[in-house]
């Protein structure tokens, strides 16, 4: 079973705007990002590997809701589809490009916020506690 770290009402607080109509899905993905930037953190989990200690459980939950304000805001539908192609039109003429994403399929273009959430939390790979 998945990890959500965020709820619905949680996200509507976090952006000062109603949640969308598909605020679950945005936050499971939004939350399966946070967790693949987070492969080698060390943290405190219960039984359904939710984090136990406040201070995590808040990161995980401003980092998801960090996460899709940030694909709301580039467009993006939690595929990361939206960060691989471009389009201009130049009146009838339309022409694509390639964007800059993640450099390898298994990178996640993490918001910069929720990267934050997590950096002030000792989360990312790298800190040591």
């Amino acid at each position: 079973m998945p990890r959500i770290y965020a709820t619905p009402e949680q996200l509507a607080a976090w952006t000062g705007e109603p949640a969308p109509a598909d605020a679950e899905r945005l936050l499971a993905r939004a939350s399966a990002d946070v967790d693949s930037a987070l492969l080698c953190a060390l943290y405190d989990t219960n039984t359904a590997g939710m984090p136990t200690d406040p201070d995590v459980v808040q990161a995980l939950t401003d980092a998801a809701c960090a996460q899709v304000e940030y694909q709301v805001a580039t467009g993006d539908d939690g595929t990361g589809a939206s960060t691989r192609w471009g389009n201009v039109a130049i009146g009838p003429v339309t022409l694509g490009d390639r964007r800059n994403g993640p450099r390898a399929p298994g990178d996640v273009d993490l918001a910069p916020r929720a990267h934050r959430a997590l950096m002030l939390a000792g989360l990312l790979p790298g800190v040591i506690w």
